[in-house]
């Protein structure tokens, strides 16, 4: 994995926090009402010191046993009413949260569906993942708990300062005194909290992509038997995440308890000049315990926003993730429609001295140009590295050419629609996908709307219908992940009937028929004969069957069309396609075990020119 992938620009803390708070305006009543059950509970408290003044003085100092029971009700009516409060300010603090959580998804995930391939090209699928799961949780916890607990710690600092300058300024000055060091705590770990929290989640990134990789690939490291060298890898990856971890809490560990003891050494100046103003007959105690009460209203909120700080500090290294999704340039998708609702091509398909290349390397495409024919049947031959895959990616926009223009049925691709463009090919994939769901939704992913015939019929034309009626559960039959239960050459023919039922104009065939015996090859084979039938079609050849029958064959060599032609033509001309053929002829009279992409010597050929 390349950690560049974990890498995002860092964002200020205004921006981040004024692009989460967008997402609690559709819902003002919940995010108000919040707010106002959590400051009428603090209102509820700010009465427990009054009363226990009262109580205390009044009641038990005046010796009024007829006030008792009615100043003890005072209190338990404070109790019950802040109570009440709390629980409706947690069943809408609760519904708030859950909404902006799934506002904040939808949108990441929404952004992750309309980003061109390229962009995914230089991620890792594990850090994605992460994003929107862990950071969006992130994000939404210090969105929620700061709407209501910042703005109740703010207003309560306010309040009890000024209640407890008016209750006595001397010991409201005495009170005050930490407060320039609480102060100048929270601002040094906001400043500086930020670095240790985004090394943290790139490291949780880097360690879930891992985790990903290994449980893909878990037969491949058994067969290979590095499950020891994987387990050592995992082990350097949870290292970096626990270091990234003890980094953060070695800093909360010393800030935190700091914070507390600044808070108490108030406390305790407080009891001393209190105490000595209760024994000098200035002060009642009543009033001392009031003022306490008041007091621990006042350092409590501190001890809040020291949380929030750190809770902050988490959501800026999440929200940097985050916003690097929702500000990524999403795909192109065009303008209004040069075509009419409902239009299917043709199927003609050119290409004008098209270059591509993939951020800043060098060229994969050299000036490509050719034209096909609706119907018509091209091949694409050449080593790995020719540019046959990046061709036949430009047709359905996977990857934008970087000069010249592509056409379809006269239309400029970039006019078209992604949605009209995308939904007249169909690919057919040399390692095929399914998702993890069952054989009918895989088969009907391109037209889900399919009767149960019609699905039944692509199955049929695609060689699987037998084996999947063979199966206890038919095609309810669940196929695990990324159809881990069916066997290669299953998959293939399954991706096939997806593919025919879409019944889209125009094929891209990454031909994979290697890893399967001879009777599975046939079949799979037969089915694709059914669906080149009739259809503008770019096959990418490894096998020769499917070039003989080509009406053209493109031999490409470092980007360029180096021959074009017929397969008997080519074979005559005695060019590189030749070579080719009689450098790696199977040992089979018929040819069907040559391929193309392992051919050593094609580089080293002689070459008829650099396009043909």
């Amino acid at each position: 994995m390349d950690p560049s992938s974990l890498r995002v620009p860092p964002r200020s803390t205004r921006e981040i926090v004024c692009r989460a708070v967008r997402y609690l305006r559709p819902y003002p009543a919940l995010t108000a009402g919040t707010i106002l059950c959590a400051l009428g509970s603090l209102g509820a408290a700010l009465t427990y010191p009054q009363c226990t003044q009262y109580l205390i003085d009044d009641v038990i100092g005046g010796r009024r046993p007829e006030m008792l029971p009615w100043a003890v009700l005072g209190l338990l009516a404070a109790f019950v009413f802040r109570d009440a409060l709390n629980s409706l300010r947690i069943r809408w603090n609760n519904a708030l949260e859950q909404q902006v959580i799934f506002d904040l998804r939808r949108d990441v995930y929404g952004r992750l569906q309309r980003l061109p391939v390229a962009w995914f090209d230089q991620r890792a699928s594990g850090d994605l993942m992460t994003r929107v799961l862990e950071d969006v949780n992130a994000v939404e916890r210090f969105l929620i708990d700061g709407a209501e607990q910042g703005t109740v710690a703010v207003l309560s600092l306010v309040v009890v300062t000024g209640l407890l300058l008016w209750s006595d300024p001397l010991l409201g000055a005495v009170a005050l005194v930490p407060v320039p060091f609480l102060a100048g705590g929270a601002l040094w770990y906001s400043l500086t909290a930020h670095r240790r929290y985004r090394a943290q989640r790139q490291a949780g990134a880097a360690m879930g992509a891992l985790l990903q990789d290994n449980l893909q690939g878990i037969r491949q490291i058994k067969s290979f038997g590095r499950e020891r060298h994987e387990s050592g890898r995992f082990e350097a990856a949870a290292e970096d995440l626990r270091q990234g971890t003890l980094g953060v809490m070695r800093v909360w560990a010393l800030y935190h308890p700091a914070m507390t003891l600044s808070a108490a050494l108030g406390t305790v100046l407080v009891l001393w000049v209190g105490g000595r103003q209760v024994l000098a007959g200035e002060l009642t105690l009543g009033a001392l315990v009031k003022f306490l009460g008041y007091l621990s209203m006042l350092y409590d909120p501190v001890g809040r926003l020291h949380t929030l700080n750190q809770m902050l500090s988490a959501a800026r290294a999440a929200g940097e993730r985050v916003l690097d999704v929702l500000d990524a340039a999403p795909e192109e998708t065009g303008g209004a429609s040069p075509v009419p609702a409902g239009w299917r091509a043709r199927g003609a398909v050119t290409y004008e001295n098209v270059t591509a290349s993939y951020a800043g390397d060098r060229p994969a495409l050299r000036g490509v140009s050719l034209s096909a024919a609706p119907g018509e049947r091209i091949a694409l031959v050449g080593p790995t590295g020719a540019g046959k895959s990046t061709l036949v990616n430009l047709l359905p926009r996977f990857y934008e050419q970087t000069g010249g223009g592509i056409r379809l049925d006269g239309h400029d691709l970039r006019d078209l629609p992604l949605e009209v463009l995308r939904a007249q090919i169909s690919v057919v994939s040399q390692e095929p996908f399914l998702f993890n769901g069952s054989l009918l939704e895989n088969i009907r992913y391109g037209r889900p709307e399919a009767s149960m015939a019609s699905v039944e019929a692509a199955a049929r034309a695609a060689n699987c219908h037998d084996f999947i009626t063979r199966l206890p559960e038919g095609y309810a039959t669940r196929v695990g992940e990324r159809g881990i239960r069916l066997s290669v050459g299953e998959k293939q023919r399954v991706s096939i009937a997806r593919a025919l039922l879409k019944d889209a104009p125009i094929l891209v065939l990454d031909e994979a028929t290697a890893s399967v015996d001879t009777a599975t090859e046939r079949l799979i084979q037969e089915a694709l004969e059914r669906l080149l039938a009739g259809r503008t079609s770019f096959v990418i050849a490894h096998r020769l069957g499917t070039v003989r029958h080509a009406d053209q064959i493109l031999v490409l060599h470092q980007g360029r069309i180096v021959e074009r032609g017929r397969h008997e033509a080519l074979v005559l001309s005695g060019g590189l396609y030749a070579g080719l053929i009689h450098a790696q002829r199977a040992v089979s009279d018929d040819g069907l075990g040559l391929d193309f992409d392992a051919a050593p010597a094609f580089g080293n050929l002689p070459t008829r020119g650099d396009c043909v």
